[in-house]
């Protein structure tokens, strides 16, 4: 999550809401990825869908079996989508999505709809961190409008 953090800090940097996320398998970190919308003019810029794409292009394949994603925050209904159809076997986040109370995140991952789960973990270990920075950057962008 340390390293997932750091990505949030380079989206900050960049006046990207600062959302981060790493791909690990075996235990090394094979794509990182940052909110880049802003920047980019793409909608679907999201650091997750960023990370999978860096990982499927490293392991040459859609299929990111026997893969972990950490995200400082709990991911949004399209990058939810993506998580479970590159078939990562984990998702490991910091902060709960406060604007949303419906469990829609784990609803998605979970579906018997389709033919794959992924596992869920709430790691709080950055969490007061990580929701300190997207609270201020929300802030000074309320601000300056």
């Amino acid at each position: 999550m340390k390293f997932a953090h750091l990505q949030a800090k380079r989206a900050l940097k960049n006046e990207e809401v600062p959302i981060g996320a790493v791909v690990v398998k075996d235990g090394n970190i094979i794509a990182r990825g940052y909110n880049c919308r802003e920047k980019s003019q793409n909608a679907i810029k999201h650091a997750e869908i960023i990370a999978i794409e860096k990982a499927c292009r490293k392991l040459n394949s859609w299929r990111l079996d026997d893969c972990e994603i950490y995200v400082t925050l709990e991911p949004c209904p399209m990058c939810a989508g993506a998580i479970v159809n590159s078939r990562i076997k984990k998702l490991i986040y910091a902060c709960k999505e406060t604007t949303s109370n419906d469990n829609l995140c784990e609803k998605i991952l979970t579906s018997n709809r389709l033919n794959h789960h992924v596992q869920i973990q709430h790691d709080e270990k950055y969490q007061k961190e990580i929701s300190q920075m997207l609270s201020q950057f929300f802030q000074t962008k309320r601000k300056k409008k």
